[in-house]
């Protein structure tokens, strides 16, 4: 036979960073051989013996050539096999099984299965939406996740379920009458919206709640009080995630399989348990899957009785929450995920259970607490909890708390318009001096408490960022000195002497 060409496209993920990769093959006169060239090393065989099979399983007989597909640029380990149906086509249409035309500028993505079905693949969300930046509209998704992928605007998905079907479509050219145009109904019903009204009294608490969830700022919970509870109910009044950040969360959730929260516009909860590993809190190179710092991203993390979490784990979360981003690193390489989130930490102030008498010494409460000492000066707002009496009259409804952060969040986002910062968490101290000052009553109310001592110098904007919502809840065009009060209330609400 004589030598012949063809070419394909597919998406591979590093993290959430997405490369198209260009499949490229040559066939020529030989034995039945296939060659792969730009695979990690260690998938080439396994991905060569799930092509011949599903190939062979598919009613199709391996072509009689010396077949060489490459990929360009090269897969970065690990290969997560969601190439292997462009691989397999492209190895088709270069022997003419199928006409090459009918698969150039297209993207081709699913791992085979050794009968020749089609298997659903992480991260279909960002993947696709690369294709449609790099001016590719027309993609081949797996059945299983063509919901997912019809997310994305702009994109023609088609969804297939087997190499066979693939190879039929492809034959006679009707490969174009199955389009996906849109997602269907979620199959997964979001949780229902908890309500504050159901936790009775804890005032101090409910606006702590309020005022983080209005400028984003980060939260610690002291006291024997319904911790859980408050937290689980911070979600409803938060505002809903604008168009860019529910895209963001889709593609973090479909990176990590989890389609059951991969469209939708409501911020996401994410509460690991203490026993949790590393790789779990921050996500693992060698799987290629984000953790629950990423999995809160745009919306919250809680961390139960938070002293009970490994040092590691606690420390490490000091940088996701000053850059907004986790970095990994593993197998030569650093993968970087997206982790804004909002920490809301919960902790008793000593580590008896509830229900026995407490006997622990003054030491043991420095030393349990002792274990937050990097992560509280982060944390902006701070409240004590107690136990709530069933005859407490209940506090207003997370639909009338909601309103008023949502109206907070509208005026901070006019303010911050044209700026890369949303809210007022995300303002760097350089902006607070320059761009966004407070009334210099304000300012040297904090200042006296840097001098004294109450407050360091890093925490002073952390401060300045918390009167800034404290402002724009009162509908306020500048912070004054009540909001520079209240924030320093705020800051000692749980222990005024913690975390300086």
């Amino acid at each position: 036979m004589t030598t012949s060409y063809a070419s394909a496209r597919s998406v591979v993920l590093v993290g959430l960073n997405a490369l198209v990769v260009d499949i490229e093959a040559d066939a020529a006169p030989g034995g039945a051989e296939l060659q792969l060239i730009g695979l990690p090393e260690l998938s080439v065989w396994p991905t060569r013996a799930r092509i011949r099979s599903a190939i062979l399983n598919s009613g199709t007989e391996w072509p009689d050539a010396r077949v060489t597909v490459s990929v360009s640029p090269a897969i970065p380990p690990p290969y997560d096999s969601s190439a292997d149906l462009a691989l397999a086509v492209v190895s088709l249409a270069v022997t003419h099984v199928i006409p090459p035309e009918r698969i150039s500028g297209r993207v081709f993505l699913g791992e085979l299965a050794l009968d020749g079905g089609i298997r659903p693949v992480r991260g279909v969300v960002a993947a696709v939406g690369a294709a449609v930046r790099a001016g590719i509209t027309t993609v081949v998704v797996p059945a299983e996740c063509a919901q997912e992928a019809a997310q994305v605007p702009g994109a023609v998905v088609i969804p297939v379920a087997r190499l066979a079907e693939v190879i039929e479509y492809l034959k006679s050219g009707r490969l174009e009458d199955y389009h996906c145009r849109a997602p269907g109904a979620s199959t997964h019903p979001p949780p229902p919206v908890l309500d504050l009204a159901d936790v009775p009294g804890n005032g101090a608490a409910r606006r702590a709640l309020e005022v983080c969830a209005a400028g984003a700022h980060h939260l610690h919970l002291s006291g024997d009080g319904p911790a859980t509870m408050l937290a689980e109910r911070l979600p409803g009044i938060l505002p809903p995630l604008d168009p860019e950040a529910a895209r963001e969360v889709a593609e973090i959730y479909s990176l990590a399989g989890r389609s059951d929260h991969a469209s939708g516009f409501r911020p996401p909860v994410c509460a690991p348990h203490h026993t949790s590993t590393p790789a779990a809190i921050f996500g693992s190179v060698a799987r290629n899957h984000p953790g629950a710092v990423s999995l809160a991203h745009r919306g919250v993390l809680h961390l139960a009785d938070a002293p009970e979490f490994g040092r590691q784990i606690l420390d490490g979360l000091c940088r996701p929450m000053d850059t907004g981003e986790v970095r990994v690193t593993g197998l030569g390489r650093t993968v970087r995920y997206p982790a804004r989130f909002m920490l809301v930490l919960d902790a008793q102030r000593c580590p008896c259970p509830q229900d026995r008498v407490c006997a622990c010494t003054p030491v043991d409460r420095r030393r349990y607490l002792g274990r937050l000492a990097l992560l509280l000066p982060r944390v902006a707002v701070r409240a004590p909890i107690e136990r709530g009496d069933r005859e407490a009259q209940a506090g207003k409804s997370s639909t009338a708390i909601a309103a008023r952060v949502l109206a907070a969040r509208a005026r901070a986002a006019y303010r911050l318009a044209g700026t890369p910062w949303q809210v007022n968490a995300e303002v760097p101290a350089l902006e607070l001096r320059t761009r966004f000052p407070v009334e210099p009553e304000a300012v040297e109310l904090l200042r006296s408490a840097v001098n004294t001592g109450l407050l360091t110098a890093e925490g002073l904007p952390r401060l300045l960022r918390v009167a800034w919502t404290l402002a724009d809840l009162r509908g306020a065009d500048r912070p004054e000195v009540d909001d520079a009060a209240g924030a320093l209330e705020l800051w000692k609400g749980a222990d005024g002497d913690e975390g300086r």
